[in-house]
């Protein structure tokens, strides 16, 4: 019998790609499934990003490119994050990797061991909780709760630092819950961390410019005295809908007073997936300075939706929904339905031909609600509402 290190066994899942398998399945057997689960823009990559990695492939570039990222990609990511955040970086500390998950997956194994102790969102994308996991170190439940706007509470954070604490994860705005933490209680983290020299910061920006009802992402990057540790995480995703690219970003401190993560993150892409792809970095860069007018068309559209659901959630028996300000996600509280959420996702799934993620698979403290990804048409989201109102009154 084959024996691995017991590492992966710790491993967990992003059950989103599950309900997407098990929805897809259904369909394919002739239901009707309408689909909340998985967490992409349900647009086309617009058409003049497509036309830029074509004309790359045309071009010639079919070859490796450095393990950081072309130099014209990472600075057209710097020339974004100046327009964005009015903060200047150089691009030696940009990285391009092939999604997300490779930064989430670089910073936490940097920092993770037995013994550590790494700080998460709860509820928050499960990979948080995974892969801190697998390094061995203990996960840390920060609490991000419907109270509070799902915005986390500086002192909360703040108070569950111990000597262990090697690392802190930050989401705003969120997955799962949508939630945009303000200003003052950034403020008032960073100020607070400055007893905490020796804690690195993860913060989690990929849905940065999907912001609603006059919200303003607040980028950790405005903050000087945390530069020297902090890693921002962002990408090309979600807000030019090119999920299936693979394209993210990292910023990352460099030098030997930031412990050198910038080489250590490097090393890493060497060893692990050596570079991306030539032509979707000049994707990337089309999508950074090209027009903007289909992602601000795609916002609109997200905005209409956002409000349609609020409303039809809050008409439901057993269903409250408070307001998301951010990303393309509604965190409905079901705990007054009388189900536990995952079994109502799953019920109404089977049932109902209505695909969610039930709250539990973001953290235990999702217990008592479903998420629900309104990157799905106007139509489809007041069929799904009818469904659910039928089945829930049934």
């Amino acid at each position: 019998m084959l024996h691995t290190v017991p590492a992966f066994d710790r491993l967990g899942e992003e059950n989103a790609f599950a309900v997407l398998a098990r929805a897809t399945a259904l369909a394919a057997q002739g239901r009707d499934i309408i689909n909340f689960g998985i967490g992409q823009p349900d647009f086309k990559t617009p058409p003049h990003i497509v036309e830029a990695a074509i004309k790359a492939l045309r071009d010639g570039h079919h070859g490796y490119t450095p393990a950081t990222g072309l130099l014209a990609t990472r600075e057209a990511v710097v020339r974004r994050t100046l327009a964005l955040t009015g903060v200047e970086v150089s691009p030696e500390n940009v990285m391009i990797l092939p999604g997300g998950k490779p930064t989430m997956y670089a910073a936490i194994v940097m920092f993770g061991e037995p013994g550590a102790e790494i700080l998460y969102p709860d509820p928050g994308f499960p990979i948080y909780r995974s892969m801190i996991e697998f390094t061995g170190a203990k996960p840390v439940p920060v609490p991000i709760r419907e109270e509070n706007g799902f915005a986390f509470s500086a002192e909360e954070t703040l108070a569950l630092i111990t000597p262990k604490t090697r690392l802190i994860i930050l989401n705003s705005p969120a997955n799962p819950t949508g939630g945009v933490t303000p200003r003052a209680e950034i403020e008032k983290l960073v100020k607070g961390l400055e007893r905490h020299p020796d804690v690195a910061i993860l913060s989690d920006e990929i849905y940065d410019v999907m912001t609603y009802d006059g919200e303003k992402h607040v980028s950790l990057l405005t903050f000087p005295e945390i530069r020297d540790r902090l890693i921002v995480l962002n990408g090309w995703s979600k807000t030019w809908a090119m999920t299936g690219w693979r394209m993210g970003w990292s910023i990352w401190p460099n030098g030997p007073e930031s412990a050198n993560l910038y080489d250590k993150v490097r090393k890493l892409a060497v060893n692990c997936w050596s570079c991306v792809n030539a032509p979707s970095q000049f994707a990337g860069i089309a999508a950074i300075d090209g027009p903007q007018d289909e992602v601000e068309k795609m916002m609109a559209a997200f905005d209409r939706r956002r409000k349609i659901v609020v409303e039809g959630l809050n008409t439901l028996p057993g269903v409250s929904c408070i307001t998301p300000k951010g990303a393309f996600y509604a965190f409905p509280n079901v705990k007054k339905t009388g189900w536990k959420a995952k079994e109502l996702a799953s019920a109404l799934l089977d049932q109902a031909g209505v695909a969610l993620i039930g709250g539990p698979d973001f953290g235990v403290l999702g217990e008592g609600y479903i998420r629900l990804s309104y990157a799905n048409s106007e139509e489809n989201i007041l069929r799904a509402l009818e469904r659910m109102e039928r089945f829930l009154t049934r």
